[in-house]
Formats: structure tokens, sequence, C-alpha cells
């Protein structure tokens, strides 16, 4: 088994279910305080590397919620903050309080529309403009893949030796053309959530 400190631990609070069944997204201090106990316990160690608030609770202003993991960070409970679908401004005001480490954000070829919010100076939109869709081999994407199964870990492990061309890039990008994708990428219980719509209210 590796050193502790040679792994890197992400892991995500904000989504609850209720007692009645009903998904809630969750921000406030006293929850993210709760979670991260949990979490810790659960995982039977002292810190978390990169701690994600997994949805914006748009119903609490995101100075709280950050508030709350500025102190964790300072306890040594957590290093890195990071935010899921969180809107423009609520990264702004957020990494204000605290800086914002990464910013997960559904990207792929059946999910683009985020290309539509990049900046000409970014990473992204050279990437996307050129290609037709960011290569993850960037320094400013990182995928984050899911599995149960350990050949399918090993098989996505595998993929960081692939190099595909332009020209390769560009013949995917044609088959599967943006325009022609329909339905919504996430649960209706979430669509209210997505970075289009995450801001929170001001903190008075």
């Amino acid at each position: 088994m590796l050193p502790r400190e040679q792994v890197q631990i992400a892991s995500k609070f904000g989504i609850s279910m209720s007692d009645t069944n009903q998904v809630q997204v969750k921000g406030n201090p006293e929850y993210v305080r709760r979670c991260i106990e949990a979490s810790l316990k659960r995982l039977d160690m002292n810190y978390i590397d990169l701690y994600y608030q997994h949805r914006v609770d748009t119903s609490v202003p995101i100075e709280e919620t950050m508030g709350e993991l500025k102190k964790l960070v300072e306890e040594g409970k957590i290093r890195y903050i990071g935010l899921s679908e969180a809107s423009v401004d609520t990264i702004k005001r957020a990494h204000a309080v605290h800086p914002i480490t990464a910013v997960q954000m559904e990207y792929s070829l059946w999910s683009r529309e985020i290309e539509e919010d990049f900046s000409s100076k970014t990473f992204l939109y050279s990437s996307s403009t050129s290609s037709g869709m960011a290569s993850p081999s960037g320094d400013d994407v990182v995928p984050i893949p899911g599995t149960t199964k350990m050949k399918n870990l090993e098989d996505n492990i595998g993929s960081l030796a692939v190099k595909l061309r332009a020209e390769e890039l560009k013949e995917i990008d044609a088959a599967i053309p943006i325009d022609e994708v329909g339905g919504e990428r996430d649960y209706a219980i979430f669509s209210k959530y997505s970075y289009r719509l995450a801001n929170t209210p001001e903190k008075k």
C-alpha cells in the first residue's frame, strides 16, 4: 500500500436525502462540518486532499459555505476546495473567500454547451476551436472516469497513452454533431442546479 502522502483523495458533499426520500442540495456551514467529519471517519483518514461542493445550494450565500470550508483548510481537515456546476458569479465570490483549486463541469461529446462560455484567452477555447472539443491532455482539463470494474479502470489509465491527431479529433467531432444531440444531460431534480442557474443570494 502506498503511503498516504503519495495518494490524493477527492470527495464531495452537498447532496442529501431527506426523511421523505427527497433529494436536497445543502451548503449551510453546519452541514459542511457534519459531512467532512463523517467522511473522515468512514475513510479512516485525517484529511482529504480535494473537497468539492457537489452542487451549489442556491438558498445559502456561497460566502457562508466557503467560510466553513476555509476553516476546514485551516484546521488541516482538507487541503484544497473545489466546486461542481457553479456559475461564474458563484466561482468569483467563492474564490474571494478562499482560492478555488478545481471546478467540475460535465464536458463530453454529448454535453458541450460549456464551450459557449469559453473565453478567447483560455486553453479550452483554443483547443475547442481547433479540434472541435478540448483534449484532456492539457493542464486545464482533467477527466474524471467512473467505474466499478478493475479492467475498466486499467483501460482508463491506459488511455493516457493515446495521442489523437488533429484530423482524428475533427473526425470524431463530425461523427457526433453537437446540434444533433438531444435530451437532458442530468436528472430533472438537478436541472435547476446547473452552472447556468447556480447563483446564490448575496450575503447580508
